[in-house]
């Protein structure tokens, strides 16, 4: 991926534990590189096909100055966050945030903190088999859509499926969702569990019906055994009602675990 930069941005701002540092500020230096892809631009020698470094700048300017954070964490998250906003042809980005001024009490030149940001790919099932099943999920995807952190969504065919675990029900409508998030995987777990709550799932057996239920199956690689958010979905393999959807949607992604794509594992299940 290429890269624009912009180093040393000098920005007078008030962060701080401190009350006289929000109040009195202080000089603050901003390092930002912004992972992009600059082909286009370069080969048309067109800034619309490009970042504008300028305005970049100046809305890290703009956006320290007025707002105050206590910590330089919170202030350089935030401020990542706006770029990522602001400019969709930004991939990801590292942006460093320097207090030469920090109150540390002892000879230094500069404290920092540098963190790593950017748009992140995942999919998701999705089902429903109690009531208007399908309005239950197209309401969850107006949502998603609705969300300034999730972008590129798109959706697969829903299919109608039997039960799966044993337990007597309606029959399910099933979908696969790709999006693109600023989310981390625990945020968006809870962002999802915020529709479905939305949509007044009850937890009350497990497999058993639900208004909607949403899960993540992939999250680029990042692969977790945590009970409270196992990444890929670790029954997915077994399941046509997620690989059918899916390998609509992806049919190369390579599943991180089993090292195999997911048309060869339908194709598998389907054997």
């Amino acid at each position: 991926m290429d890269e624009i930069r912009i180093d040393n941005l000098e920005i007078y701002a008030g962060h701080g534990v401190y009350a006289q540092e929000n109040a009195q500020g202080q000089p603050f230096f901003v390092n930002a590189v912004l992972y992009t892809d600059t082909r286009k631009a370069g080969r048309e020698d067109e800034l619309a096909f490009s970042t504008h470094y300028g305005e970049a700048a100046h809305l890290i300017n703009q956006y320290l100055r007025e707002h105050t954070f206590r910590l330089i964490e919170a202030a350089a998250e935030n401020a990542a966050e706006q770029i990522l906003l602001r400019f969709p042809l930004v991939r990801s980005l590292e942006l460093e945030l320097c207090k030469p001024r920090a109150p540390i009490g002892l000879p230094f030149s500069s404290v920092s903190v540098k963190i790593s940001r950017g748009w992140k790919r995942a999919y998701l099932g999705v089902g429903s088999n109690m009531g208007n099943r399908r309005e239950y999920i197209e309401r969850a995807v107006r949502r998603m859509e609705e969300n300034p952190k999730i972008r590129c969504l798109r959706c697969s065919d829903l299919i109608v499926t039997p039960p799966y675990g044993g337990v007597e029900q309606e029959d399910f409508l099933n979908g696969a969702v790709e999006l693109e998030t600023l989310y981390f995987p625990d945020e968006l777990l809870r962002f999802l569990q915020s529709l479905e709550e939305e949509a007044e799932r009850v937890r009350t057996v497990r497999w058993g019906p639900r208004t909607l239920d949403l899960d993540i199956l992939f999250f680029e690689d990042f692969v977790s055994d945590d009970p409270s958010l196992t990444v890929p979905h670790p029954d997915l393999h077994n399941r046509r009602f997620v690989l059918e959807p899916l390998s609509g949607l992806c049919p190369y992604l390579r599943h991180p675990v089993l090292g195999k794509s997911i048309r060869q594992l339908y194709e598998e299940l389907g054997k």
